[in-house]
């Protein structure tokens, strides 16, 4: 199967077309200008600016803390980074749920102020009016089912959802109101590998899936897991693609080393 690294630009349209002829979707997370560039340039298709930053970019437990500004700051680096992918942002925890009117305040001010192609929330059926009134706006939207990050001290773990059939059942429900709501795609997270082939082949549009399995249109995943930046968080769907946090370690030992011993400048090195 083709990368397609002849598209000049991934739209929303670009990702309908790829379910469609059976051609996998690419997906990894960015934070900023230098690592967007290089995924950019790799071939991804979609960056997702996620509120993961807050875990990864900032050192906070959860995603809950991270704000509006802050994922506009990382969203407008991004951005400046990329040529051929969709850039997606996620809506940050407050700044959407239990009201439309704030959900589409907030979806406004990140495609503005950072440039980027669209938004992603986390939620069925309850932020149907929110999703609704952000694309009478022209805003695309991305949807996320499974376990949905914001919603943490609620379920109390990050363990695997929608095991049990009822949880299931719901799920494949709201996969479906995001669908009819006008979504563009879903991702959909930590779910048993069937439940996610089963949404996959109901939805018309994209699902895109992180530890679910397979049998998605595509695959996401936060770039610090997969490159091995971030050594303490090894779930069992994240494939380790590099071992960067040793490879840095070892650099920047080389270069104390270099100093310690006089060796870092040398006389090529000055002017």
């Amino acid at each position: 199967m083709s990368v397609h690294k002849d598209i000049k630009r991934i739209t929303t349209h670009t990702l309908q077309e790829f379910k469609e002829e059976g051609t996998k979707i690419a997906m990894l997370t960015a934070y900023d200008f230098s690592m967007a560039g290089l995924i950019d340039a790799a071939g991804i298709d979609v960056i997702l600016v996620g509120d993961s930053a807050s875990n990864v970019m900032a050192g906070h437990e959860t995603t809950l803390p991270i704000t509006l500004d802050q994922m506009i700051y990382h969203a407008s680096s991004v951005v400046r980074g990329v040529s051929r992918a969709l850039v997606v942002v996620d809506l940050p925890f407050g700044s959407y749920q239990g009201n439309s009117r704030l959900a589409l305040e907030s979806a406004i001010r990140i495609m503005k102020e950072s440039g980027a192609h669209a938004v992603k929330m986390e939620g069925g059926s309850e932020i149907r009016e929110s999703i609704e009134r952000i694309l009478t706006a022209g805003i695309p939207v991305m949807g996320h089912l499974g376990l949905t990050p914001q919603s943490i001290y609620k379920f109390g773990t990050y363990n695997v959802r929608a095991k049990e059939e009822a949880e299931a059942q719901k799920l494949i429900e709201d996969a479906m109101v995001l669908e009819k709501s006008g979504c563009f795609s879903i991702v959909v997270e930590k779910i048993p590998a069937t439940l996610a082939k089963k949404v996959s082949e109901t939805l018309v549009i994209p699902v895109i899936g992180i530890g679910a399995g397979p049998d998605v249109d595509g695959q996401v995943l936060v770039s610090h897991d997969m490159l091995g930046i971030n050594k303490e968080f090894r779930p069992r769907f994240v494939r380790r693609y590099q071992e960067l946090a040793d490879l840095i370690h070892n650099a920047v030992a080389q270069y104390i080393s270099d100093i310690k011993n006089k060796d870092f400048p040398n006389t090529k090195e000055m002017y």
